[in-house]
């Protein structure tokens, strides 16, 4: 049985982000795929996912985010 390069905990990895501001972990050795960006983190996968976690702290796409807060500002003129 393989292991997935996403699975193993001694691999290098990558932080991507979204034009939706959502986070992945990546293998660094993959080519990032289109629509995502580089974050500019590199490291252990618990590196990356500790950053992930402090970054990613509102789990809403960003257009979302934006939605509401016009809903919001709509509501309080």
């Amino acid at each position: 049985m393989t292991t997935s390069c996403f699975d193993r905990e001694d691999g290098v990895f990558r932080v991507l982000v979204n034009h939706e501001e959502q986070y992945s972990l990546w293998p660094e050795w993959k080519a990032i795929p289109a629509g995502w960006r580089d974050a500019g983190v590199t490291g252990d996968k618990p590196t990356c996912l500790a950053h992930i976690e402090q970054v990613w702290t509102d789990m809403r796409p960003a257009s979302l985010r934006r939605f509401m807060a016009e809903q919001e500002a709509a509501r309080s003129a």
